[in-house]
């Protein structure tokens, strides 16, 4: 809202207060029989005698007479209450919304635009909006285009300057790289992130320019910086997990990895062969001071505390145990983990509440100076230090840039907490990496922020307006109401950040945390009192090798802080909500645009808005039939909550985000077959095939857990595996198939209602069958599979629904080359011939090596 804009606002300015009453009951309104009383001025003096409770029910008394008047409102007043936003400067504050909608818009275009056509085309609704300054309405409707064809350049100007060099096929390869990160991961894992510097046996043609590998160990002494060597596979990214879901080619191409895999030997130290560069050596040398603070807090506190402790001071996570991970993601915990607004405001906060009661110590100064200034612009250097040592993440970034417009505002006397701080932060953060809205890291913390913020500047006008003399509240009233207001502030924080990014938190991720409220409630004294303020404190007194005192509180308190997430997280209930529909998500934060930035009457628009998107946030399609991407997993919803999938140990990221979508309970694994079924185990495919040649256990009935469906012959419950098929029958009684080859699926040809092939070289399997193969899961991603129920004289259809399209965007490009994308079978080294004794002559040519692919 900001200086201008709460002055502005009605109630305090008499005049326009008049004008919107005026036209209201102008003689071109029909007459009604009631007219809205008089109302008092906001700005005039309190009645003294009325008690808190009277004057807060003269308040909502005239806000109601407002509302009740909504049924004569014309298109006049709604005109007048337009022009007055856009007095008050609604234009800047909805100008990132609109940049964020035209960044969005180029990322879900179905081709690549070039760039110089769309340059030149973002440019014409700018000149007319220039042309037509004396015309408002046209002008901000040119305007607001401009500003969408702004952000679409934008965000095409950042793929461009990326153009990352990513894998198109799995390979082996020797490499050199020079490390950049380090990651300690749980069970004593390392992931490394390399700059390539070389490769051989193969030497690749297309080499990616930064990879990441997980290693088991490594040689002592290895740190940012150094060069190292050893054998590795290397995977192309990879695509999501169903259509919808999260897309890691898209993360990892804007990320600038253009690879990941692990050491098969190695690592171990390489010569160096090229010299770091002055900005290589800088970058290093915060790596390294990262790891360094980070192993100091380990070993001073130690466990999964410890790994806590360093992932807030430092920003590094992989450490932490994937049980507290999910307990923290079950009760709404976990963005206290990732270093964003919370840790960036904690920091600026303890440094300035710590500088002023230093400045407090010395009255003279503090009377001749700024002090407040000398506090804002301490924070604002400790913020900036803290964002490199966290290794400045985008959400780190983000979270700074926000932080460092409100405490420059502090330094140039301007009111800091306003929504027009907030735009200023957003418009910076999309022109700089556009790719960002697309995620929900951005999404949530601007929704939360921004929701805050406005809630902030109604709840300050509210206590303008029934506030009481100071000197008339006793000392125990203070007290009691400061008591109150903080528990209330705390409450109402947690109640409309979570409402105002739940939306968000449920189509990105399928789940929302039904105890997020009473764990946040219970969890911030610690994190508040505890945690932050002596993360602070640590990170001062580290330098001087004092700062053990202070871990060891900061430890207490993420102790707390687990024991109360894992309490709440044990008596969750389920949290999956399954799909939900982008079309609700859209009026969602439509409304919350409108309730966060209007200030007249024009804010109870959000409503209807609001209203429609709850109505339509279950209206999306849940599919039959979902398919990963390496065609070797098939997942099926089936009776009582259940998704039954071909596999005994299918991979748990998949299965998780599976589970969620279609808000199943229970994951079914294949059931025994009479063929192969013996002394309680069942012939089924194995990890590395899909070929029914290994044994595994029938696992129990847990739910949550992998769990074994009943022995039925026809698979009603649970895929039943036998020769190379598994099959299962849905709900409405389509026969699915999973094939390990095409051999096996001609089997099923005359049964089956969709069979997924799990071979790049099938074709022409089973005409008339709607057959699947792993050459087009290849080329374009993961699969939704919709069955439509057979009715009379109706066969069922089938409709298969793919992650990627094609032609190909930038981040999806590498899909092209896979030796499954080209219909080749998989890769085999050439046998080599058997060894000639010596002095023996041998006819056999020469065995051929390894190329690349």
């Amino acid at each position: 809202m900001g200086d201008r804009m709460r002055e502005g606002q009605a109630g305090n300015n008499p005049v326009v207060e008049a004008s919107e009453r005026d036209l209201l009951t102008s003689p071109a309104v029909p007459a009604v029989a009631w007219t809205p009383p008089a109302l008092p001025e906001r700005d005039a003096a309190p009645d003294a005698d009325a008690s808190p409770f009277q004057r807060g029910h003269k308040s909502w008394l005239r806000q109601g007479s407002q509302l009740l008047v909504g049924h004569r409102i014309t298109a006049r007043s709604t005109l007048a209450a337009i022009e007055t936003e856009l007095d008050r400067g609604a234009a800047f504050l909805i100008l990132p919304v609109f940049l964020a909608a035209g960044a969005l818009v180029y990322f879900a275009l179905p081709n690549e635009p070039d760039l110089a056509p769309l340059v030149i085309v973002s440019a014409t609704p700018a000149v007319l909006a220039f042309l037509t300054r004396g015309r408002r309405p046209v002008h901000y409707a040119l305007a607001a285009l401009a500003a969408s064809m702004l952000g679409m350049a934008g965000a095409k100007f950042e793929t461009e300057r990326m153009a990352t060099k990513m894998l198109g096929a799995e390979i082996s390869t020797a490499i050199t790289g020079r490390v950049v990160e380090i990651d300690n991961l749980d069970k004593g894992r390392v992931r490394l992130t390399l700059d390539v510097l070389a490769t051989a046996r193969p030497v690749l043609r297309y080499t990616p320019d930064r990879v990441r590998l997980v290693a088991r160990k490594l040689p002592e002494g290895v740190m940012a910086g150094s060069e190292v060597t050893g054998y590795v596979r290397l995977m192309p990214p990879s695509g999501p997990v169903r259509p919808g879901s999260y897309d890691f080619s898209f993360e990892s191409y804007f990320d600038g990895i253009g690879a990941s895999g692990f050491f098969m030997k190695g690592p171990e130290f390489a010569a160096t062969t090229q010299p770091l560069s002055a900005s290589d050596r800088a970058f290093a040398s915060i790596e390294n001071v990262r790891q360094k603070i980070a192993q100091r807090i380990r070993d001073r506190i130690g466990g999964p505390e410890g790994e806590i402790a360093a992932a807030l001071v430092v920003g590094v996570s992989g450490g932490i145990p994937e049980d507290v991970n999910e307990a923290l993601r079950r009760t709404g915990l976990y963005h206290i983990i990732s270093i964003s607004g919370l840790h960036m405001a904690m920091v600026a906060g303890t440094v300035m509440l710590l500088m002023r009661l230093g400045f407090a110590a010395f009255p003279g100064f503090t009377s001749h100076r700024p002090v407040k200034k000398y506090a804002a612009g301490a924070a604002l250097l400790a913020t900036g230090g803290y964002l490199f040592i966290s290794g400045a993440e985008v959400a780190a970034q983000r979270s700074f840039i926000m932080l460092a417009v409100m405490l420059t505002a502090v330094l140039l006397d301007r009111a800091a907490l306003t929504m027009r701080n907030l735009a200023i932060s957003a418009v910076v953060v999309i022109m700089i990496s556009p790719h960002e809205v697309v995620g929900p890291s951005f999404q949530m913390s601007f929704a939360a922020t921004a929701a805050l913020v406005g809630a902030y500047a109604w709840w300050s006008d509210r206590r303008e307006e029934q506030a009481l003399p100071v000197g008339q509240r006793s000392l125990p009233s203070k007290i009691l109401r400061w008591l109150a207001t903080v528990a209330i502030g705390l409450a109402a924080t947690s109640v409309i950040a979570g409402l105002a990014t739940s939306a968000f938190g449920a189509w990105h991720f399928q789940r929302v945390s039904p105890l997020s409220l009473f764990a946040n409630l219970a969890v911030s004294p610690f994190v508040s009192v505890l945690v932050m303020p002596f993360a602070v404190m640590a990170g001062i007194f580290m330098p001087l090798g004092l700062d053990g005192p202070f871990l060891d509180t900061m430890g207490f308190g993420l102790k707390a802080m687990i024991g109360i997430a894992t309490w709440f997280s044990e008596r969750s209930p389920v949290d999956a909500v399954g799909l939900v529909s982008s079309h609700a998500v859209l009026l969602l934060t439509a409304a919350l645009v409108i309730a966060s930035t209007a200030t007249t009457w024009l804010r109870a628009a959000a409503l209807p808005f609001a209203a429609l998107g709850l109505l339509t946030v279950v209206e999306t399609e849940t599919p039959n039939v979902l398919v990963s991407e390496d065609g070797r997993l098939v997942g099926v919803p089936v009776d009582d909550g259940k998704l039954a999938v071909n596999r005994v140990r299918p991979n748990q990221f998949t299965v998780d985000n599976w589970l969620r979508a279609l808000a199943s309970e229970t994951l079914v694994t294949p059931a025994r077959s009479a063929a192969n079924a013996t002394n309680g185990t069942v012939r089924l495919p194995s990890e590395t095939g899909s070929q029914p040649t290994a044994e595994a256990d029938v696992a129990g009935t847990i739910p949550g857990k992998p769990v074994s469906g009943e022995l039925n012959a026809v698979g009603a419950d649970a895929f039943v595996c036998d020769s190379g098929l598994c099959t299962v029958q849905q709900p409405e009684g389509a026969r699915i198939v999973h094939a390990a080859n095409a051999s096996a699926a001609a089997r099923a040809c005359d049964n089956a209602d969709l069979i997924v092939v799990d071979d790049a070289t099938a074709s022409d399997v089973c005409p008339g069958v709607a057959v699947l193969t792993k050459r087009e899961l290849a080329r374009l991603g993961s699969a939704s599979i919709f069955i439509t129920a057979a009715a009379a004289g109706v066969d069922r259809a089938v409709e298969i629904r793919h992650a990627v399209a094609e032609p190909y965007r930038p981040w999806h490009a590498q899909r092209q080359f896979s030796r499954e994308a080209r219909g080749l079978p998989p890769y085999k080294r050439a046998e080599m011939p058997p060894k000639t004794p010596a002095g023996a002559t041998t006819a056999h040519p020469k065995a051929p090596t390894a190329t690349t692919r």
